[in-house]
């Protein structure tokens, strides 16, 4: 499969924000909130949201945590699936000085979106193996993933690049308290 892994830029920006306007979100806890969110940023300021999408030194503003709290923001890194245009969004995060990630933080070091129009062709799965060897290069030994517990698909990802269920839990307010599963992938 050609797909590979690209950091946002300008020149890819037009078709991100076209996968925002069909509907689809990288966030798939706020869906169309998150979506309008970031094509608002986009409108405003295209290469402040490119430049936004990768913090590996966990600049900027403080993030609402789960709880509406807010905390300092993680190092984390975004790439977006390509093969002939946009398939994805992928993004790695990480703790404070590559330490583990911070007990309040309930999502994973990974998190992986595929637009529903490019679903079915193993773009994740792909993703996430080319995205692995960037967790290594950043000094984690291992990555911990949460699905939902009825996406199967998802949980089809993780389980082909290695992944082992380490928890299944309530997922409290985050996924509006369905349940989820807690992966882990040793590196």
């Amino acid at each position: 499969m050609p797909v590979k892994l690209v950091a946002p830029s300008l020149d890819l920006l037009p078709a991100y924000a076209d996968a925002l306007r069909r509907g689809w979100s990288a966030d798939n806890v706020r869906g169309k909130a998150a979506a309008d969110e970031e094509l608002e940023r986009i409108s405003a300021d295209p290469q402040g949201f490119v430049d936004s999408l990768d913090n590996p030194d966990s600049g900027g503003p403080p993030v609402r945590r789960v709880d509406g709290s807010l905390g300092p923001r993680l190092p984390s890194i975004r790439r977006w699936l390509w093969d002939d245009g946009f398939c994805g969004s992928i993004g790695l995060r990480w703790g404070p000085d590559g330490g583990p990630l911070p007990d309040w933080f309930p999502y994973g070091h990974i998190g992986y979106a595929v637009p529903p129009w490019r679903r079915g062709r193993g773009y994740a799965t792909e993703g996430l193996k080319l995205l692995l060897p960037e967790a290594r290069a950043r000094g984690l030994d291992h990555v911990e993933l949460t699905t939902e517990a009825d996406n199967p698909a998802s949980q089809r990802v993780v389980v082909k690049n290695g992944g082992r269920v380490v928890a299944r839990e309530s997922s409290g307010t985050l996924h509006g308290g369905a349940e989820v599963i807690r992966w882990r992938i040793d590196l």
